[in-house]
């Protein structure tokens, strides 16, 4: 490649439209809110599912553990690839995937066939979140990227909203497998987002940057790109803070969200209708403490909004399980729903900040989703320490583990390391 024809390309990849990044955000949320749809609907369809196929507890609960080793898979191959083909592919390739084997599952015939297929299912579910974070942040400008972050992590929550009215309206007139063959409507955003979106600048120039360094050596050795963070010692360092933040926040937000249902229903004696309405206001106000965190995140840094979202969760859910009566408990709800919000809003704009663009998807993908270990072990975490006793004793270990995802980066992580926009 000559010295003209790399600038000519280097000009070629800069001329995208200012505002692209809206359609961008348009696609990807709606690309979250099935993510999160799709998730979800294995928890309704648990039972039914359980019914047919004659299984055990132990097989049912099997499902969900290997959902969230599909996930982590997912997201450790789909940070690497986003890094290797682009942002933009990687997000297509996995919506494609997830959707048609979803859809795939309304057709199984055996527990194994399900299990299987659901697993690798959930490799493309859980590269959605990490590839779709990339790309957005690559596309936001500095000053409202976590803004629009915040708003994007939204979908994910909205799409546990619509999964609960889909199931509720669904598996009582069609059944569960009509659930899953809904599915694949979802996988035309996939080729709305190829044809509509480009990859990002910073990407396309750090590729090219790639391509004038091969082109003057005469043979360059590809390199492991874990190889690369790991052998610079900045880049390692803010690859294990992450990892050991990122994992606890997963553990505390797996433990919360599994059983807080159940300690409302079982322990406060809440009617089942009732915490029903409780969680759907937790929610609620989980998605609109998002937009605030990201608009204030924005303004007074991502470190300082982080650290209050997080520690104020563990500070606050020990006044929730201690201090409830039958009459504040739904007020508790809403001001803990607002806290526990906060931190997902953040997290995505943080991380993409802290590791440069050349290894930025590799690096938050392997950070979130090696923590993401974490999550598979929290349910069974609260269900040890609620075994003959109360589930609330178990949730204040969660607690514990929000502090602590709130105290490492307080200490250690700095704000806006780098810019997503430009090639470093």
């Amino acid at each position: 490649m000559t010295y003209e024809t790399s600038v000519l390309e280097a000009e070629r990849v800069t001329v995208q439209p200012k505002k692209i990044w809206m359609t961008a955000f348009i696609l990807c949320f709606l690309i979250l809110l099935a993510d999160g749809v799709d998730l979800a609907f294995l928890a309704y369809s648990l039972t039914s599912i359980k019914a047919e196929f004659n299984l055990t507890t132990v097989q049912a609960g099997a499902l969900g553990s290997w959902s969230l080793v599909g996930g982590v898979i997912g997201g450790l191959i789909g940070g690497w690839a986003c890094d290797r083909f682009g942002r933009v592919k990687v997000i297509v390739f996995y919506m494609i995937l997830a959707s048609s084997l979803s859809c795939t599952l309304g057709f199984v015939e055996s527990y194994h066939q399900f299990l299987i297929i659901r697993s690798i299912a959930a490799i493309g579910l859980g590269s959605l979140y990490i590839a779709c974070n990339t790309l957005m942040s690559e596309y936001v400008p500095t000053k409202y990227r976590t803004t629009v972050l915040a708003a994007l992590m939204t979908g994910f929550t909205l799409g546990s909203l619509c999964a609960t009215l889909l199931a509720g309206w669904i598996i009582p007139e069609y059944g569960w497998r009509m659930l899953y063959w809904i599915t694949i409507c979802p996988i035309v955003l996939a080729f709305l987002l190829y044809f509509l979106v480009p990859e990002p600048d910073s990407w396309l120039r750090s590729r090219e940057l790639k391509r004038q360094e091969a082109a003057s050596k005469v043979k360059v050795k590809k390199q492991n790109p874990y190889k690369v963070i790991l052998k610079d010692k900045n880049h390692r360092w803010m690859f294990l803070l992450w990892i050991l933040s990122a994992g606890a926040l997963q553990f505390g937000y797996a433990g919360l969200s599994n059983w807080l249902p159940a300690y409302l229903e079982s322990d406060l004696g809440i009617s089942f209708k009732a915490m029903t309405g409780y969680m759907v206001g937790t929610f609620m106000i989980m998605i609109f403490a998002k937009i605030v965190a990201g608009i204030l995140a924005d303004r007074f840094g991502r470190r300082a909004l982080f650290a209050f979202g997080t520690m104020g969760t563990a500070l606050f859910l020990p006044i929730v399980i201690y201090f409830n009566t039958p009459t504040n408990i739904l007020y508790l709800m809403l001001m803990f729903g607002f806290l526990y919000g906060m931190p997902f809003a953040i997290n995505a704009t943080y991380m993409t900040e802290s590791f440069p663009t050349s290894i930025r998807g590799t690096a938050v993908g392997g950070a979130f989703n090696i923590g993401r270990i974490g999550a598979v072990f929290a349910p069974l975490t609260i269900g040890y320490f609620a075994h003959g006793g109360s589930i609330g004793t178990g949730l204040l270990v969660m607690a514990g583990a929000y502090f602590i995802c709130g105290l490492i980066p307080a200490l250690f992580i700095s704000d806006r390391l780098y810019d997503p926009q430009k090639a470093d």
